[in-house]
């Protein structure tokens, strides 16, 4: 799930342009509404109490929802080449069932294949061998498909863009060419790009990456941005951290924390983590409960444990995230989420493999929120 300026900066020379995705044809759609698609996975959570009690929330999708989700997915193509090919596998079932499908408890869920930067070439980079990537190939096929959904798909809808990592650097782009000051920002409802170094203005909501889409800073705001890159209390970012600080000294990286959009102390956050832990990058969990029976949903919830508040300071700007571990508690206080290489921990990524996942009941909270504040604008 990763991309950074490191991938950026293996791009391509010229090469022979490929040929336009088409998205007429269902199979470059990871999710449409009303397929047997990879929206359509089981969702069912484990709610874990400190006692180690524990009890099933059943997932419940909308019916006839009023608000459509657009999703691009992060880093996490295998595939053997440079740019992935889009023909869809494991790698992108994951993450769209980690990061995207819940959010189809309040949207129709939209989510396209497209030929990204792919984890073969990052890691290639990373090892000092770069790799030829068209950074265009996959913007073009992201511009498309949102295109060919605004004019077949949308009916006029509001509209919410949830992107991670390179997902969320296609969905800046995108909001700079067809939203950013333009008629399609009065049907936004909000553009959650997570993961990513988005720049604002320091002590600013608005200005740096867009002329006019501020950061929501109120549950019922429309029209705004929720943005953020997460790290551990006790490991701020390093000096060499690939998020949170900006090379911009006029600029600084936004945290809008989506369990507590005006700032303040730190909140609980709703976190949906999945059983089996955070990917083929992290480690594996340790058991979830000490001593309690196996977990068998594929993802669980543990009310408290965690929490989180917006900080800047000398380290950057980003996510704090506290872990509330109590001797008395008997859940784990070993959450896992951050990126291991040769078994050591690269703390320059922080909690990146989990950036969505620690706060993904907070956002779904928030574009339901906004859907009914956008109801009642059309009512009046």
């Amino acid at each position: 799930m990763l991309l950074t300026s490191l991938l950026l900066a293996a791009a391509a020379t010229a090469q022979p342009a490929a040929a336009p995705a088409d998205y007429n044809d269902p199979q470059n759609w990871l999710c449409r509404p009303g397929r047997d698609d990879f929206c359509a996975t089981d969702l069912d959570a484990t709610i874990i109490a400190p006692s180690g009690k524990t009890r099933i929330e059943r997932f419940k999708r909308a019916r006839s929802p009023l608000v459509d989700c657009f999703y691009v997915y992060p880093t996490v193509s295998t595939d053997p080449g440079a740019n992935s090919d889009l023909v869809a596998g494991e790698d992108e079932r994951r993450v769209v069932a980690s990061q995207f499908a819940r959010f189809g408890s309040v949207c129709n869920t939209f989510a396209p294949l497209y030929r990204q930067g792919t984890l073969t070439a990052l890691r290639s980079a990373m090892a000092g061998r770069p790799m030829e990537v068209d950074r265009a190939l996959g913007y073009r096929d992201v511009l498309a498909a949102f295109r060919h959904y605004i004019r077949n798909d949308n009916r006029g809808r509001p509209f919410v863009l949830i992107g991670h990592s390179q997902g969320a650097r296609m969905l800046q782009e995108l909001m700079q060419s067809e939203i950013d000051g333009k008629p399609l920002q009065g049907r936004m409802l909000s553009a959650m790009l997570i993961g990513f170094n988005l720049q604002v203005p320091p002590g600013r909501d608005i200005g740096g990456a867009f002329k006019s889409v501020p950061l929501c800073r109120l549950s019922r705001q429309t029209g705004c941005v929720v943005s953020y890159v997460s790290f551990r209390q006790d490991v701020p970012p390093p000096e060499n951290s690939r998020f949170g600080r900006s090379e911009d000294p006029g600029q600084r990286i936004a945290c809008t924390n989506p369990a507590a959009l005006a700032g303040g102390e730190k909140a609980p956050l709703d976190a949906y983590l999945a059983t089996g832990g955070a990917g083929f990058s992290a480690v594996a969990p340790p058991p979830w409960i000490r001593g309690g029976a196996k977990i068998k949903t594929p993802f669980v919830k543990v009310p408290g444990l965690l929490s989180g508040r917006c900080v800047a300071n000398r380290s950057g700007s980003y996510l704090e995230v506290t872990v509330n571990g109590t001797p008395a508690d008997s859940r784990t206080d070993a959450i896992v989420g951050d990126v291991i290489a040769g078994g050591a921990v690269l703390k320059e990524w922080g909690l990146h493999l989990i950036d969505v996942s620690i706060a993904q009941g907070d956002l779904i909270n928030l574009v339901r929120s906004q859907a009914e504040a956008a109801k009642r604008g059309l009512r009046r």
